[in-house]
C-alpha cells in the first residue's frame, strides 16, 4: 500500500512538472505591407489565434514577386505552411511548380470582377492597378499612357522580377497596348524618377515628394480620406481601362499542418478577416462584409474598362514583356 502511494505521488508530481503541450505553428509567408503595424496582419493573427488556439506566424518575404522567387527556391524544403499575397499574373507560374495543394472547398460567395473558379487559389482581395497622385501639386491629370509619357511630370514604378504591382504595371501596358508597348515604354522612361523593389519603397517616395505620381491602386486615396481626413490624393482615370489585381493564398504541399493550414484559408473567408481588409490592406474585399465597405470607399474612381490577361497568358507575356520594359528602361 505504501510503495503504491510513493508511486503514485512520484507519478503526479511528474505530470505537474512537465510543461504544457506547445501549440500548434502555422507559418504563413505574405509580403511586407501586409505584416506592418498598419496592416492587416496583427489584427487577422490576433482573431484566428484566439479561434484556432495555434500560434500563427508571418513571414515577410519583400513584395509578391519576391514571394514567388523564394518559395521556387525553398522548394518543397520551405517552412511556410501557406502563402498569403500572389496575384493572378504569378498563379500560372506558382501552379506549375508543383508546390501547391488543392484548397479546401468553401460556400463564401467571392465580390469579385470575374467568376473564381480556381482548384488551388483563394481570393482574399482584390483590386484596380492606377497612378495616384496629389491634387494639390498636379494642375493637369493625364488621362492615358501616352498624355503621361508626352508629360513632364515624374513618376516612381515597383520593379516587375520582384512587385506584383510592378509585374501588374508591366501587363497593362501590354494589355492596353499591344505591339506599341515598347513605344509607350519609350515614352515613358525620361518620367521615371526611379524603380523600387517593392510598392512600400515606392509609395513612400511619394509621400516624401520625390514624385508627382506613384503606381499604386484606385484604392489607394481611401486610406488618406478615412485614415488621415487627407482628401488631396485622387487615382488618375484611363481612357485604355485599369489593369485588375486579385491576391490569392495558398497552402504548400509540404505543409506539416494540412488541417490547420485549410482551417486558416477558410478563416479567411470570414467576417473576422475580410472585414478587416478596406480598412487595413485597402483593397476591395473579396467577400462583402456585412456592414459593406467603408464611408469613403463610395468616392473612389470607378474604372470603365477592365484589363486582364488570363493567368496562362500572363505567365507567356511576362518575359518578352519585360524584355521590352529592360531595352526602353536601359536607353
Amino acid at each position: 500500500m505504501r510503495t503504491t502511494q510513493v508511486s503514485t505521488l512520484i507519478v503526479a508530481g511528474s505530470l505537474a512538472a512537465a510543461p504544457a503541450a506547445a501549440a500548434p505553428v502555422l507559418t504563413v509567408y505574405t509580403y511586407d505591407s501586409f505584416v506592418a503595424e498598419w496592416g492587416p496582419g496583427p489584427a487577422v493573427e490576433l482573431a484566428f489565434e484566439a479561434d484556432c488556439g495555434c500560434d500563427l506566424q508571418f513571414v515577410a518575404t519583400g513584395d509578391g514577386a519576391a514571394l514567388l522567387a523564394r518559395l521556387l527556391l525553398e522548394g518543397a524544403a520551405t517552412d511556410a505552411d501557406v502563402v498569403l499575397g500572389l496575384d493572378t499574373s504569378l498563379t500560372a507560374r506558382a501552379a506549375a511548380s508543383d508546390l501547391f495543394a488543392p484548397r479546401p472547398a468553401t460556400a463564401a460567395s467571392f465580390a469579385l470582377p470575374l467568376e473564381w473558379t480556381d482548384p488551388t487559389f483563394l481570393p482574399y482581395d482584390w483590386g484596380w492597378f492606377a497612378f495616384v497622385y496629389d491634387k494639390t501639386l498636379v494642375d493637369t491629370v493625364p488621362a492615358d499612357f501616352e498624355a503621361l509619357a508626352a508629360s513632364d511630370l515624374k513618376i516612381v514604378i515597383e520593379d516587375p522580377r520582384s512587385s506584383t504591382p510592378g509585374l501588374g504595371l508591366l501587363l497593362w501596358v501590354k494589355r492596353a497596348y499591344g505591339d506599341r508597348a515598347a513605344e509607350i515604354w519609350q515614352g515613358l522612361a525620361d518620367n521615371i524618377v526611379t524603380v523600387t523593389p517593392g510598392w512600400s519603397e515606392a509609395y513612400g517616395l511619394f509621400l516624401e515628394g520625390e514624385a508627382d505620381m506613384v503606381l499604386s491602386y484606385t484604392t489607394s486615396p481611401a486610406y488618406h480620406l478615412i485614415a488621415e481626413g487627407d482628401d488631396t490624393k485622387a487615382a488618375a482615370p484611363f481612357a485604355e481601362g485599369h489593369y485588375l489585381q486579385v491576391e490569392v493564398a495558398a497552402k504548400l504541399k509540404s505543409t506539416r499542418n494540412s488541417e490547420l493550414a485549410d482551417r486558416f484559408l477558410n478563416f479567411m473567408t470570414t467576417e473576422a478577416f475580410q472585414s478587416v481588409i478596406p480598412g487595413t490592406n485597402w483593397m476591395y474585399p473579396a467577400v462583402t462584409p456585412a456592414d459593406g465597405l467603408p464611408k469613403g470607399f463610395e468616392t473612389l474612381i470607378q474604372p470603365e474598362k477592365t484589363l486582364l490577361f488570363p493567368p496562362e497568358e500572363a505567365v507567356s507575356v511576362r518575359d518578352p514583356a519585360l524584355a521590352e520594359w529592360q531595352t526602353a528602361l536601359s536607353r
